[in-house]
């Protein structure tokens, strides 16, 4: 791989008469950190769906490692994206047993169906429950876990096939003061792992940027207003057109706040 993860020429998504993504130019490299902001209906979890290989575009183009959409087997570059979202989560029995969970997304499935795995699978897959600090869930049912549970055991699926690209919708979402920050802390923890993926996640505040984090889209009505390294793209200017209202933007260390102005 020449060092990058994913491009977007030109894309454009439509539902209906809906315009969800409309001229989207955006390009991945292999060792960036890329926070996607954005209010609702930007079009943030459609673009993470085309990323995921799990959309095609029906204008333009989108290659996700090396690959075009809608020539490529699609079913095998799923399986080398890990990718964590609420659409996941939905699909996901009550029932699934959290270790199984997570080391079934090695083949792709979502919890164990009678097939077999070895010891290799199950160590990694503890190894990861255990990064995430939720090794004592792995007994348990997927449906009894809080949301910041759920959260980190999907995250640890989604790096239990050794990604090359993980795309991360909206982590930090319905999580109190203290999950969201233990998430940060993880999070930035991966982001300066040199052998970490390249890493996309999407959120709506600036805030839930993680330390470490490299560049920035920002997007309004499916439509991207910037892209490219957070110091740059993150102004007032930019962050007031995407968000609508007039924003001031601060920084105290690595971590962005946003307030009305």
């Amino acid at each position: 791989m020449n060092g990058q993860v994913l491009r977007m020429s030109g894309v454009g998504v439509r539902r209906g008469d809906a315009e969800l993504l409309r001229d989207v130019r955006w390009t991945v490299e292999e060792d960036e950190r890329w926070v996607v902001l954005g209010p609702n209906g930007a079009g943030k979890t459609t673009l993470l769906s085309v990323a995921a290989a799990q959309t095609r575009p029906d204008v333009g183009s989108a290659e996700v490692l090396e690959e075009t959409l809608g020539r490529a087997d699609s079913v095998e570059l799923r399986s080398m994206v890990g990718f964590a979202s609420s659409a996941v989560a939905d699909r996901i029995p009550d029932s699934s047993r959290v270790l199984d969970l997570v080391i079934s997304a090695s083949y792709g499935y979502l919890g164990r169906f009678g097939e077999q795995y070895g010891t290799l699978d199950y160590g990694r897959g503890r190894a990861l429950l255990n990064h995430w600090g939720v090794s004592h869930l792995q007994d348990r049912p997927f449906g009894t876990l809080s949301e910041g549970e759920r959260k980190r055991v999907l995250v640890a699926r989604a790096l239990m096939a050794d990604p090359e690209l993980l795309l991360l919708d909206e982590p930090a979402a319905g999580l109190d003061l203290g999950g969201r920050e233990d998430l940060m802390r993880r999070l930035a923890k991966l982001a300066d792992d040199i052998d970490a993926p390249a890493l996309v996640v999407v959120s709506h505040h600036v805030e839930e940027i993680p330390p470490g984090f490299t560049h920035a889209l920002l997007m309004r009505a499916g439509e991207v207003v910037a892209g490219g390294p957070l110091e740059r793209v993150l102004t007032e200017e930019n962050v007031s057109a995407t968000f609508g209202l007039p924003l001031t933007v601060g920084r105290d260390g690595q971590r962005w706040t946003a307030r009305a102005a």
